[in-house]
């Protein structure tokens, strides 16, 4: 009892003195100043309160009637394959072989333009292809026919036999905004009916990857994504209408990372429309050698902004030349439409066909001028440009079992009737049976206009006579 006394005492006494150090601290010492921080910070969550004002855009519209119009595209090439001619210098000197040909597979995306079979896809996707399918969006197969290239604006078109068919109207890429949002739709790593959105992040973007001599490049850039098997399908607005054809990535690894493009569909009506009248585009030309303006070159001509195209020459036979215009001038508007970069330059003036007149703005000396210029063809004139497989002065057709067997040939396509044209002027002869052009095996006739078409600068051409006896021919292509 005695020692709980004790304890107890010992207790008060420590409470006693922890109150006296307290009251004698704040007795003596100065006092601290606390202020409690109240203001409201302006965070937010990420997530929308379910009652939120803000509308979001609804792309199910879009994406649900795009999907039905877009398609894949399965191709199968044969790459190799070839003969010796049982003349070393020939075999070294074309680099001739026995090999045998390999199957090569591809894959990629187009949209259907009409309900009677119309597909529109980029040249990439069925370049160099003996077999193409197209499997719709029902998983119906159809075995597509080439109608037409052209690789100037890496888009082909193809047909299949069917009716009834989805299919996508043209919309206007030209009211296209920064910052709108499209759809991308496609195929992409062979995973169908894929469609993703974004804005568009950039309009007339020339990537410079197209080497074609008169490629025109005009890319509308988003940033939907876009992966390998997508090339070939469709681009669309919020209401669902084709504004362009997807066809590249800006990717380090071959897979998407940010950036894609499609080509605008001002771009995409015409050729199609050239393919299926004329079966080969009417380019256009004005007949100018082109630049962007940049900073030292608007000090130099003295204009007011860094903008437009200057023109660095004039052709003798180009419109531009007979119209009046003259180096150095610089081109701000074409048909009443401002014209900021070559590009956009090059995107107008594709909208055209030789022999039309537009109107093109320059400035000249600090001035403005207008002129009214005739667009030419590619061979300085405003005619119609026609096949130039009709050059070649020759019939053809296919090579049956039993010849190819008799021969011991797997493929090749018959002259039947040659007159004068490029084939006889080489020295061919009626009869001659056409196996290879420059190392590509030909099985029909479209792989024979497929290459030449293709084809820059000369053309190799293999094959037999009916007797056996291999022959080789070398000609040129403008």
């Amino acid at each position: 009892m005695e020692n709980f006394r004790k304890i107890g005492f010992t207790f008060l006494m420590i409470i006693a003195g922890a109150f006296v150090a307290v009251w004698a601290y704040s007795t003596f010492f100065e006092k601290q100043n606390v202020v409690t921080i109240t203001e409201k910070q302006p965070m937010k969550y990420a997530t929308l309160a379910a009652d939120s004002d803000v509308q979001l855009p609804d792309l199910t519209f879009a994406a649900e009637k795009s999907i039905h119009s877009v398609v894949h595209i399965a191709t199968q090439s044969v790459r190799g394959g070839g003969w010796t001619s049982g003349n070393p210098f020939f075999d070294e000197f074309f680099g001739l072989k026995n090999q045998q040909p390999q199957m090569a597979r591809g894959f990629g995306s187009g949209v259907i333009l009409s309900e009677d079979g119309f597909i529109v896809t980029n040249n990439h996707v069925i370049e160099g292809a003996q077999n193409i399918k197209v499997i719709l969006n029902d998983r119906r197969e159809f075995e597509a026919k080439l109608i037409g290239t052209d690789p100037s604006t890496d888009i082909a078109l193809l047909k299949i036999e069917a009716e009834g068919l989805d299919f996508l109207t043209y919309g206007d890429s030209n009211a296209l905004k920064l910052g709108e949002w499209v759809l991308a739709v496609g195929n992409p790593f062979n995973l169908t009916s894929t469609v993703t959105a974004g804005i568009v992040s950039s309009l007339g973007r020339n990537l410079r990857i197209n080497e074609d001599q008169y490629s025109i490049e005009s890319f509308i850039q988003t940033d939907a994504a876009v992966n390998p098997g997508n090339s070939g399908g469709a681009l669309v607005n919020q209401q669902g209408n084709l504004v362009g054809i997807n066809s590249a990535i800006a990717s380090q690894t071959g897979s998407y990372s940010g950036y894609s493009f499609a080509v605008p569909v001002t771009i995409v009506r015409k050729v199609i429309e050239d393919l299926k009248k004329y079966g080969e585009v009417q380019r256009a030309l004005l007949g100018v050698n082109i630049d962007d303006v940049n900073a030292e070159i608007a000090r130099e001509l003295n204009l007011d902004k860094v903008e437009g195209v200057v023109v660095g020459g004039v052709p003798e036979n180009g419109a531009a030349k007979s119209a009046g215009i003259k180096e150095k001038d610089v081109i701000i508007q074409v048909e009443g439409s401002p014209v900021k970069t070559t590009a956009e330059l090059q995107e107008k003036v594709s909208q055209y066909r030789p022999g039309d007149k537009i109107d093109v703005v320059i400035i000249r000396d600090g001035e403005k001028k207008q002129f009214n210029v005739t667009l030419r063809n590619k061979n300085g004139d405003t005619g119609i440009m026609r096949d130039n497989n009709l050059t070649l002065g020759a019939e053809f057709v296919v090579v049956s079992d039993k010849e190819k067997e008799s021969l011991d040939i797997d493929n090749g396509i018959k002259i039947t009737k040659l007159d004068k044209g490029k084939l006889k002027n080489s020295g061919m002869k009626e009869g001659f049976i056409i196996t290879n052009v420059n190392k590509k095996p030909i099985y029909e006739v479209k792989d024979f206009k497929r290459e030449l078409g293709y084809a820059k600068g000369g053309i190799l051409v293999e094959g037999i006579y009916p007797n056996g006896e291999p022959a080789y021919f070398v000609f040129g292509v403008e």
